[in-house]
């Protein structure tokens, strides 16, 4: 499948928790069937100032999902066209629905500054706390192996360029069994 036409959407829906995050529209790039390609402008009120980066209005990001991955990536740009850098996010594999893009954080993310000075890996504490490994260990493995994998693309000669440019390449492995999500509507959030 493919955007089709300019006017083509979606409603990303980040889940954590097994709550609503954030919902918000974004204009379909590309979806081959496995990789979903989005672009859509910061989602949330406001200033979110990390640091190391600052999301704000004007903010453009292409975010990329995949149906058999275990990640997002998302690339930040600012209205101007300038790039910031890359956040991703560890998730389960994206599921589309009903033109919903449907994702469920699991804490953990990566940022990759523009320059590519720094690869900083956050919410490790988050993850812990989650209690994720407990509830599902094979979901927590494939977490932090997502993590690692990320932090491994994010530091070679290239950086996350391939990965991003890349037709989808098959797992050698099955991904762990997915866990869906309810088709339930759950309360908007404030924050991406």
């Amino acid at each position: 499948m493919s955007a089709g036409s300019a006017d083509a959407g979606l409603t990303v829906v980040l889940v954590k928790a097994g709550k609503t995050k954030i919902r918000y529209p974004a204009a379909l790039v590309a979806d081959d069937g496995t990789r979903v390609t989005v672009r859509a402008p910061w989602a949330a009120p406001g200033v979110r100032d990390f640091g190391f980066v600052r999301f704000e209005p004007g903010d453009v990001f292409t975010e990329h999902y995949w149906r058999d991955a275990w990640f997002a990536v998302k690339e930040v740009r600012t209205g101007a066209g300038e790039l910031k850098g890359w956040y991703c996010d560890v998730t389960r594999p994206a599921v589309v629905r009903d033109g919903e893009l449907v994702v469920e954080d699991l804490d953990l993310d990566l940022w990759v500054s523009a320059d590519r000075a720094e690869v900083l890996r956050l919410d490790e504490d988050e993850f812990a706390a989650s209690g994720l490994a407990g509830r599902d260990p094979e979901a927590a493995r494939a977490a932090t192996e997502a993590l690692d994998e990320l932090e491994r693309l994010a530091r070679s000669a290239d950086g996350l360029a391939p990965l991003l440019a890349r037709p989808p390449a098959r797992r050698s492995r099955p991904s762990p069994p997915q866990r869906t999500t309810s088709s339930t509507s759950y309360p908007a959030a404030s924050s991406r």
